[in-house]
This record gives C-alpha cells, structure tokens and sequence, in this order.
C-alpha cells in the first residue's frame, strides 16, 4: 500500500494547504494522491480528442480526391486473381541479366550515397543553429529543403535530358535528393551535441576547425554513421525506381518486362530485388548496432 506524507510547512512560513504526496513503495519518485508527478500538468483529454477528431476529418477531406474505392478490390477478383496466377512460377532463365543489373542498382546507390556524405558534412555543419549565424543556416537550409522537396524519380529525368540515358543520370538523382536528406539529419545531430567540450576545445584557443575535429565530430559521427546507412538502404530502393525512366538498373529490366505482360520474369526480377534488399537491410542494421 502506498504511503502518504504530510508535508510541513517549514518555519518563518505561512501555512498553505498542499494536496498529499503518495510514495510509490516500488519507486523513489513521491506521486500525487492522483498519480502524477509532483507539478505534472493535468492530462488534456480534451486536446487529444481534438487532434483525433481533425485527423478523421482530414482523411474525409481526402477520400474523393485520392479516388479511393476500396470495393473494386473485390469487384475485380477475378482479375485479380488471374493476374497473380501469371506470376507463378517465376521465370529465371535470364537470372545472370536481372543479378548484373541488380549489381548495377547497388553501384548507382553507392556512388550516390557516397558524392552525398561528402556534400552533407560541410551543408549539415552549415544548417546548424549552434554553428553558424542566422545569416547563414537559413538559406543553407532553405536549399537543402528545395532538394529534398523533388522527388528523385523528377531529378532522373532532368539529368537524363542533361547527360543522357544510362545509370550516371541515376547516381546524379540520388546526390542531389540524398544531399537534402542528410544535411538535415546531419545538421539536428549537431545542434544537439553536448557545447562543454567544443568550449573546452575553445578555451585553448584552438581554431574553429579544431573545434569541429575534437569537439563535434566525435559526438555526432556514430549518428551521422548511422544515417548514412539507412539513406544507403533507401538508395537501394530508389535506385531500383529511377531505373524505371532510363537512369539505368535493375529498374530498366523491370520496366520492360512489365511493359511486355511477361509477369513471369517480372516476378523473377522482383524476387531478386527482394533478397537483395532484405540483404542490405540486414547488414546495416547490424553495423548500426555496433556504431550507436
């Protein structure tokens, strides 16, 4: 059973009433008699009702304009169904094209991680508030914002126009989006380190790179290390879909085989885009493991 303690005003001071503290005999921290922490702002039901409520009225809002008609799903079951028996059994017979190009898709999404690790360092270092005056993280971030807010998918198809079909077009869209991408996660990693040991840096008169070498970086690099890693296997995928316009890939085989109807061999290919994927996944999940 919980044990009440009166509280006693101390000398000097004028009595007031004070509502009981309850000490939970299983913790150290003393609870309200209703089970809240000492100052603890009662729950607002109220507000989550609200937001509850804005949100179903958000998705009535959308329902019309995403077109949404959930009973076709059961209308077109016979189509449907055909169209999964079209499927199996997968055709492998060109399995050496669809692993070459499979291996095509990591190259795009390793070089485009890579060119985008190198341009987020300076870029994230540059949309941090604690770094750098206003006058500089705004627009930084504001560029960094204009390249995550276009799809890579849009940037394939300008780069295609610029440097010509082929996976270079890819690796270029994936740069440019990752870059936005990392230099935000970059940049909130940095605003929220620890400012004792960039000010003990500071204070041996160590110039502002030495700063960053010995205060931040060491803080920061096991989440940068991280997000890397992920982007990485976001890459994977996105490299897959640009593929899909001419950017090169495994993306490029799959398009062609569905344009074709040949639903064997497209679930061939999608089977070893799946292992290869959940491949990635696996790996780099356990390396963030060992980073974090």
């Amino acid at each position: 059973m919980p044990n009440e303690i009166s509280p006693v005003a101390s000398r000097g001071t004028a009595r007031r009433p004070v509502r009981p503290v309850v000490l939970d005999m299983n913790s150290s921290v003393p609870l309200t008699a209703n089970g809240r922490l000492p100052g603890e702002p009662p729950k607002r039901s109220w507000l989550s009702l609200i937001g509850w409520g804005a949100c179903f009225l958000v998705l009535v809002w959308s329902w019309g304009g995403a077109d949404m008609r959930p009973l076709d799903l059961f209308r077109d079951s016979g189509n449907m169904s055909q169209f999964a028996h079209d499927f199996f059994p997968p055709d492998f017979k060109d399995w050496r094209v669809y692993v070459h190009e499979m291996l095509v898709t990591i190259h795009i999404a390793v070089w485009g991680t890579a060119l985008a690790v190198v341009c987020s360092i300076p870029m994230g270092l540059l949309s941090a508030s604690n770094m750098v005056p206003a006058w500089v993280y705004q627009p930084v971030r504001r560029a960094m914002d204009a390249c995550r807010a276009i799809n890579e998918m849009v940037f394939a198809m300008l780069f295609i126009v610029a440097v010509g079909l082929g996976p270079f077009a890819g690796v270029l869209a994936l740069w440019v989006h990752t870059t936005g991408t990392l230099s935000k996660l970059f940049a909130e990693a940095v605003e929220a380190i620890d400012p004792r040991p960039v000010e003990g840096v500071r204070a041996t008169g160590a110039r502002a790179v030495d700063e960053i070498l010995y205060g931040v970086l060491p803080q920061v690099m096991p989440l940068w290390i991280s997000y890397t890693l992920y982007r990485f296997e976001s890459n994977v995928r996105s490299a897959s879909v640009v593929g899909m316009v001419g950017a090169g890939g495994i993306g490029v085989v799959l398009y062609e085989v569905i344009r074709s109807f040949q639903y064997a061999q497209t679930c061939a290919v999608m089977l070893i885009m799946i292992v290869v994927v959940t491949c990635i996944d696996v790996f780099s999940a356990r390396v963030r493991k060992m980073v974090i």
